[in-house]
């Protein structure tokens, strides 16, 4: 049976590992001896890597583990990716019969600028465009690309399990009180995490329906996030981008 477990990483990364019998493909493996470690003690053979984008804490893992399992990697193909074997972008669907998935390629540019995602069996793997209850800095794209990509995220199915690549929830949920102090579901978000984090557990997977409701960043036609939104930059925002954009400077900045 497919099962998805975490490996944390570094400070707050996750690499998340999906797997079935004695099969397994891992998401963004930033370091490889972690996951090396996790295979070994689960008898796991590694028979793909998935990267969502180019950072060294996403990518940082692959030619020792492919050197060790010559296995496939596949990443952004606008991208350099160490050790891509099969380049992707939207459109594109990639079948893992070894574990029996198959996911379906998203262009979700803004972090980076080839940056994708991989939806498939109730799941998205989004690498750093969508946190729990927050989204990635936009280093490389524009605030329209970014706003785009999680536009097109948060279309996806309800019931979507969200598995993005760090252990920022917390924190995220701090800024958007501050957006929105009113939000009920919020506050329970808060409480279910920290009781979570208290137990040295992840926040995540989340799901696109909590997202909607607490994430900030997905609620920026919601007219009080808006009123917030301009309240801080102190200029009126007539459009969801515009609030969006004001949103991650207050953030960044936060």
């Amino acid at each position: 049976m497919l099962s998805i477990e975490p490996i944390p990483a570094f400070r707050d990364n996750y690499i998340w590992v999906a797997r079935n019998n004695q099969r397994a493909a891992a998401i963004d493996p930033g370091d490889a001896a972690l996951l090396l470690h996790y295979l070994e003690s689960e008898n796991l053979s590694l028979v793909a890597i998935l990267n969502t984008h180019h950072h060294a804490d996403h990518v940082g893992g692959n030619l020792e583990l492919k050197a060790r399992f010559s296995c496939k990697i596949y990443g952004p193909a606008g991208e350099s990716i160490p050790g891509l074997t099969h380049p992707a972008r939207e459109g594109d669907r990639i079948s893992l019969p070894e574990i029996g998935m198959t996911l379906d390629i998203l262009d979700t540019p803004g972090h980076t600028l080839g940056h994708i995602a991989y939806y498939g069996e109730g799941a998205l793997f989004c690498g750093d465009t969508l946190f729990g209850c927050g989204c990635g800095r936009v280093f490389e794209g524009t605030m329209a690309q970014m706003h785009a990509s999680l536009e097109k995220l948060s279309h996806l199915p309800g019931d979507t399990r969200v598995y993005c690549a760090h252990e920022y929830t917390l924190a995220n949920i701090h800024f958007a009180k501050e957006v929105e102090p009113e939000n009920e579901a919020l506050r329970g978000r808060e409480a279910e995490a920290l009781g979570l984090r208290k137990k040295h557990l992840p926040t995540l997977p989340s799901t696109l329906d909590i997202e909607r409701q607490t994430n900030p960043f997905l609620r920026c036609f919601i007219p009080r996030v808006a009123e917030a939104a301009s309240r801080h930059s102190g200029t009126s925002l007539t459009s969801p981008l515009e609030v969006f954009t004001a949103l991650r400077q207050w953030k960044n900045d936060f």
